[in-house]
């Protein structure tokens, strides 16, 4: 098969690399791709929202099976585009991309058919919005309602954050037209973890669980970002918890996408809050998540693209997915001044000494270019350094050692992640 792999971060290389490994892939392309990827595909300059040129690059190639990596263009409908003529397309339509690109739409959904998650206003008016605020008091959410590249959450602690945080969604457009609308919503207390599911419109299969590190800095603090590490499987989701998430939440939401006739296919990605009461939605994605996709990858031993075809194809009732039994951890580096402002284009050395600094190295590219011949950064998050290990602990460490092994002065991470899984394995508390 000739493959198309639409996108350019961390996600679509492991997507590549996972892809190329497969005895079915016979050419693989990558749109636009970036540093890392054009070792593995062949790398084309079609923006991922480019609907018309990703078609077009489609046709010239001849693809015969797309996998679209971003949720912007599902959001804007690449994959109706590219079915519509012939092209065969993992991931889901546009109608059903509402799940991510509106979180207002989720939360109507999950009200309608009984999924649990916060109580929650939506609304277009800042005053009805701040009024809510204050009479809920905090902690609270702010979120913007459309697509914000990961940034449009505010957990708001103290009441003026989230009466700020109306004011920078609606008033300054900070989002742009993510914010036009938002959604004001119960704080959700507890440990948070990402579940995935495969679906093809009626069957879904839960793939391994992951934990990823939202916050910039070390212990959780200062702003979220898109990820800043993650590790995989997530000892907080207990196979009796995976069982509850799959018929309280997966199933029901499948059920409820079918009747509003927006069946789903492709990854579902459930952001999910361990609460007291027991797992609760937090909101929808509607692709991997990054950096969960690839120490997702790294753990999966079965071949990916069958189960990607199967999701397309409506066969996933005949699908086996086998995992490896150790664990993943993946650390992020980012461009110094992320998220706010990171700074690009600074020179990114030993990248070959960090895949040989310890077993079970890989180092997925984010945000990297060519220049001259040198690889820059070009993104906020630059790298994701990967490794395997017996356990949580064992990865981590490998991880770090091949971080340190990267010469990057303008670049950053976290130090801990995987921080509550070690203190598990190490017996203290978490």
């Amino acid at each position: 098969m000739r493959i198309l792999v639409v996108g350019s971060g961390a996600r679509e290389h492991a997507l590549c690399w996972a892809m190329k490994a497969s005895p079915l892939c016979d050419a693989l392309i990558c749109a636009p791709g970036n540093a890392g990827i054009q070792d593995l595909a062949d790398c084309r300059p079609v923006g991922v929202t480019d609907l018309d040129g990703l078609l077009a690059l489609a046709r010239a190639e001849r693809i015969d099976f797309v996998v679209v990596g971003p949720e912007a263009p599902l959001v804007a409908g690449l994959v109706d585009h590219l079915e519509a003529h012939g092209f065969k397309c993992f991931g889901p339509s546009k109608a059903a991309a509402e799940l991510e690109g509106s979180k207002g739409f989720t939360k109507d959904l999950c009200a309608k058919y009984g999924v649990p998650t916060g109580s929650y206003l939506r609304t277009t008016d800042p005053d009805a919005a701040k009024a809510e605020i204050r009479r809920r008091g905090a902690p609270i959410v702010v979120k913007a309602d459309g697509l914000a590249a990961g940034k449009g959450v505010v957990v708001a602690m103290k009441l003026d954050e989230a009466l700020e945080a109306v004011d920078a969604m609606m008033l300054d457009r900070r989002f742009g037209d993510a914010g036009i609308e938002i959604v004001i919503e119960e704080y959700l207390a507890g440990e948070e973890v990402s579940f995935f599911a495969l679906v093809d419109g009626k069957t879904a299969i839960p793939l391994a669980s992951a934990q990823d590190h939202k916050a910039v800095g070390d212990g959780d603090t200062g702003p979220n970002t898109g990820g800043m590490g993650a590790y995989s499987p997530a000892p907080a989701l207990t196979p009796a918890l995976e069982r509850d998430v799959m018929d309280r939440i997966i199933r029901p939401t499948l059920a409820g996408m079918a009747a509003e006739g927006k069946p789903f296919r492709g990854v579902l990605f459930a952001g999910l809050m361990l609460t007291a009461t027991g797992p609760q939605l937090i909101e929808y994605n509607v692709r991997f998540g990054d950096p969960e996709c690839e120490v997702l990858l790294r753990r999966l031993k079965s071949d990916v693209l069958p189960a990607l075809i199967a999701s397309r194809e409506g066969t996933l009732d005949r699908t086996t997915l086998d995992w490896r039994p150790e664990a993943a951890l993946g650390v992020v580096m980012a461009a110094e001044g992320y998220p706010e402002t990171p700074r690009k284009g600074t020179a990114i050395a030993g990248l070959d000494a960090a895949a040989t600094a310890a077993p079970t190295v890989e180092v997925f590219h984010a945000g990297t270019a060519w220049r001259a011949d040198k690889i820059v950064a070009d993104g906020g998050r630059v790298l994701v350094v990967t490794a395997l290990g017996a356990s949580v602990a064992e990865a981590q460490a490998r991880a770090y050692l091949a971080v340190d092994k990267i010469q990057w002065p303008e670049g950053f991470c976290r130090r801990d992640i995987g921080w509550r899984a070690v203190a598990r394995e190490q017996g203290g508390k978490h």
